[in-house]
């Protein structure tokens, strides 16, 4: 049980102290946190501890906490401590997915107790995707980044193989695509997924703290620089930076972040002594990051040392076959994340969101998706229900042949990878792709 981790996350120090200390004796390693945000760093798909959080502090409070930690993670087991009289809020907390609560006062073998059936579960989650990704079914990769068109598949094989190497990276892709889930995905199969993932975004920054943000100062560095602060650059020591919309940085500051990626120091304004840097940073750019160097925008030596390992992110138009099925995907997590029963998509509903323009990519489509599941749009399922005159058969179709058009495209038009991944016969396949008018060839040349 030594090499449990667990996270306590209270902003009242006298509580947070004696609690760490309590837990330390029953022999778990514990890290202390006085706000949420700094906690969020250190959650990961591959986190195998357990997080404990008062429900109720300044800033970000436990809910939301719960609620961020769900979005990376959804099994990630989060205790709640709540007050006297709050019971209700630990009953709703305990609906929208946190593993257990404990009520002030509590003893510290009440709450080691918790912890350990905690870690138990948690144990058996990471083992469950261990067993699954070696028996060669849905890894945790692919359940992030989900879709079976050959981009996709391209593209996961290229997050596996560079995750594990280290190597600075940028990532290129329309907004909304996913590009801080590619980075998450490349840190937690990283050697440094237990330790802190900063994402910095550089278009809001603001302008006249920027160096201080990233950088950190000394006292009196500037007027109002009271005490000493670390930067974001420091808070990730040890593991990954990601720099969204690297090309929103100042062209000034580029130069700066240039010798940070080279030499790997850096220095505190106010201050002249490096500090050593040891991160892994990834950068995103929503737009190609080459004709911003011809614009003088973008120092090229940046581009240079920054792409050592380049990532492109799809937009939904270049995967159209995948969005039936992811947004079935995104309707029942949306379902689970409001505590919802499962809602069931009709066939034609999710062969036509194939059919829409997204803008917005997979961000929009996990809007309209939460819009279906809470009710506010409901004009596309009337238009896919029966009083349009479609028959349940022609809907059935409908489904079948956008099934059967993602697995061929997603294959490449290799017959026997599609009939073995829909549990059907090679005779059985040819009928149902003659009687539906595909053909491979043309989906193939399309994708």
């Amino acid at each position: 049980m030594s090499e449990s981790r667990v996270l306590l996350v209270d902003d009242e120090e006298e509580l947070r102290r004696s609690s760490a200390q309590a837990l330390e004796l029953a022999g778990f390693r514990v890290d202390t946190f006085a706000g949420a945000e700094r906690a969020l760093e250190f959650i990961s798909f591959s986190f195998s501890g357990v997080v404990i959080s008062d429900i109720r502090m300044p800033g970000m409070d436990g809910m939301t906490f719960l609620q961020r930690i769900r979005e990376i993670d959804p099994e990630v087991p989060v205790i709640l401590v709540t007050g006297h009289g709050d019971v209700q809020l630990a009953v709703r907390a305990m609906r929208e997915g946190a593993y257990d609560f404990v009520e002030k006062p509590f003893t510290a073998q009440t709450l080691a107790g918790t912890i350990r059936r905690a870690l138990d579960w948690r144990g058996l989650v990471l083992e469950n995707r261990r067993l699954r990704a070696v028996a060669g079914k849905r890894d945790d990769i692919e359940q992030r980044l989900p879709g079976r068109s050959q981009v996709m598949v391209d593209l996961r094989y290229r997050v596996r193989a560079i995750g594990a190497s280290d190597a600075d990276t940028l990532i290129i892709g329309e907004t909304g695509v996913g590009k801080e889930v590619v980075a998450r995905a490349l840190h937690d199969l990283s050697s440094r997924a237990n330790s802190p993932f900063i994402a910095i975004n550089c278009a809001a920054l603001p302008q006249n703290l920027i160096e201080s943000e990233l950088f950190g100062h000394e006292p009196g560095a500037f007027p109002g620089a009271l005490r000493p602060r670390y930067g974001k650059f420091e808070h990730g020591r040890g593991g990954t930076i990601l720099l969204d919309e690297i090309g929103s940085m100042p062209f000034d500051l580029q130069a700066k972040f240039l010798r940070v990626l080279q030499e790997r120091v850096i220095t505190r304004l106010g201050s002249n002594e490096h500090v050593p840097l040891d991160v892994r940073f990834i950068a995103t750019s929503k737009v190609e990051l080459e004709p911003e160097v011809a614009a003088g925008r973008f120092r090229a030596d940046l581009l240079y040392r920054l792409n050592v390992a380049t990532l492109r992110a799809p937009s939904l138009a270049e995967r159209r076959s995948d969005i039936p099925l992811l947004f079935m995907q995104l309707v029942r997590e949306s379902a689970a994340r409001y505590g919802r029963d499962d809602i069931e998509i009709s066939p034609t509903l999710a062969s036509e969101m194939a059919t829409r323009d997204w803008p917005g990519n997979v961000r929009e489509l996990r809007n309209a998706a939460e819009r279906l599941v809470l009710g506010l749009e409901t004009e596309r399922d009337d238009a896919a229900s029966p009083a349009n005159g479609s028959r349940l058969a022609d809907r059935v179709a409908a489904f079948e042949k956008s099934v059967i058009a993602s697995a061929l495209t997603a294959h490449g038009g290799a017959l026997k990878p599609v009939y073995e991944s829909l549990g059907i016969s090679r005779k059985t396949l040819y009928e149902k792709m003659q009687k539906l008018g595909l053909d491979k060839k043309a989906l193939t040349d399309e994708a």
